[in-house]
């Protein structure tokens, strides 16, 4: 059985009983903020607030008969209100009660969403911190670049996260948004009063235009920064994957006591957490386009949104979650091996250096294609001969010579100099937040 991580409290935002609560709330603070006008008598309103309830197993039965499920949950509650059901989702149209529930469950979702991604900032500065000076190689195409920090990956998706916790603020916030309007959005036969009046008891912002929907960019702008973060947790998953390579292992997943990793290799330790994360991504990408498309609905309302949302909003909301789970474990148990990071470090004997020799020699006078031509020529002489390293061929150069001394040679093979601003990247990013 696949270990869970999803918080219960994530689960529960998307059942059928959450749901129907909810419902049932927007429909009795409607009917307060009437009674309050005295469009509804009080003791009419006590009886629907004292006896609206609803019964799941009833409503669905309802609902086999009136294909409607709004309709069927009005139904069921007015069989415990009685006569003064009558009040109830007046002038109402059934998407003021579906999109003001569905922004209650996206802000309520978005809002434990915000908190992994902040239990998540907080982890990797923790591993940034405890790998700021450790050296490994950075690559770029996949080819050893120059010296890098084990630290800065981890700051780098630091700044990413703090950067996701921006977008998922202001995804909240837009679609935080409920419409209690009428058929098309006129207000012909409701009072804009009770639009305020129910959405401020929900914390939510009134739509201010809205045909018979709150607008659907508002939805794919949540759904679009799930899918933005899904691909920030699938970048850290995809490096993890890389330098667990069994030619590379800097980096590995926890292996936990009794764990196997196939079922045919007793030998095998495979990036399955990693991986994983990286397949949810793809879900949470692919159902951002399903609510691109959801943005464009024919005159006032369609519903051709509707049986899309029912599946990417909980999945997309549910499958992050999960995936929150896995990636900060993922990162507060990775094994990191610096002594495997030195030894890839030196697999290029000195290749690393060369901008750095390029760089000496233009300083010390050489022009640029020249230095560049000297450097380029030693180092495919080290790439084409395995008992070759840079610091011999340009040490042997009478070219290099006659611009450096056996001593300025021997400064410049030194990693840690490479890493002198390390300490400035820290100061602006990982030590202000």
């Amino acid at each position: 059985m696949i270990e869970r991580y999803t918080r219960p409290e994530m689960g529960k935002i998307w059942n059928d009983q959450f749901k129907l609560e909810t419902w049932l709330k927007i429909e009795i603070l409607a009917c307060e903020a009437r009674a309050e006008m005295g469009e509804i008598s009080k003791s009419d309103f006590e009886q629907i607030k004292n006896k609206s309830t609803f019964d799941i197993k009833r409503v669905l039965e309802i609902e086999e008969t009136t294909k409607h499920d709004v309709i069927a949950f009005l139904t069921n509650v007015a069989e415990y209100v009685g006569p003064a059901s009558r009040h109830i989702h007046y002038g109402m149209t059934s998407s003021d009660v579906l999109d003001t529930a569905l922004a209650i469950q996206m802000k309520t979702a978005g809002e434990l969403l915000l908190k992994n991604l902040n239990e998540l900032k907080q982890v990797l500065k923790k591993r940034a911190l405890e790998h700021k000076k450790t050296i490994c190689v950075g690559r770029s195409h996949g080819i050893h670049a120059e010296a890098y920090s084990m630290g800065l990956k981890f700051a780098l998706w630091f700044e990413e996260a703090k950067r996701n916790i921006e977008r998922l603020q202001h995804a909240i916030d837009s679609v935080s948004t409920g419409k209690i309007s009428g058929a098309v959005g006129t207000f012909e036969h409701l009072s804009p009063n009770v639009e305020e009046y129910v959405c401020k008891k929900f914390g939510l912002k009134p739509e201010p235009v809205a045909t018979q929907v709150v607008q659907r960019d508002r939805h794919a702008e949540f759904i679009s920064a799930l899918a933005i973060i899904g691909s920030s947790l699938e970048k850290i998953a995809i490096e993890i994957r890389h330098l667990q390579r069994t030619e590379v292992l800097e980096a590995e997943e926890y292996f936990s006591k009794g764990q196997k990793g196939s079922s045919a290799m007793p030998h095998k330790r495979n990036p399955i957490v990693s991986e994983r994360i990286t397949g949810i991504a793809r879900i949470l990408r692919g159902n951002s386009i399903a609510a691109l498309e959801n943005v464009a609905l024919w005159h006032e309302r369609d519903i051709s949104h509707s049986s899309v949302e029912r599946i990417i909003i909980p999945d997309s909301c549910i499958a992050l979650d999960y995936a929150f789970g896995l990636t900060i474990k993922l990162i507060d148990n990775l094994i990191i091996y610096p002594e495997n990071m030195l030894k890839n470090l030196n697999l290029t004997r000195g290749l690393i250096f060369s901008q750095t020799v390029l760089l000496k020699l233009t300083e010390k006078g050489m022009s640029r294609e020249d230095a560049y031509q000297i450097v380029q020529t030693s180092a495919m002489k080290v790439w084409e001969d395995s008992s070759k390293n840079l610091k011999g061929e340009l040490s042997n150069s009478s070219e290099v010579k006659k611009f450096l001394s056996q001593k300025d040679i021997d400064e410049l093979f030194d990693p840690r100099k490479l890493l002198k601003n390390v300490d400035y990247i820290f100061s602006r990013s990982i030590e202000l937040n």
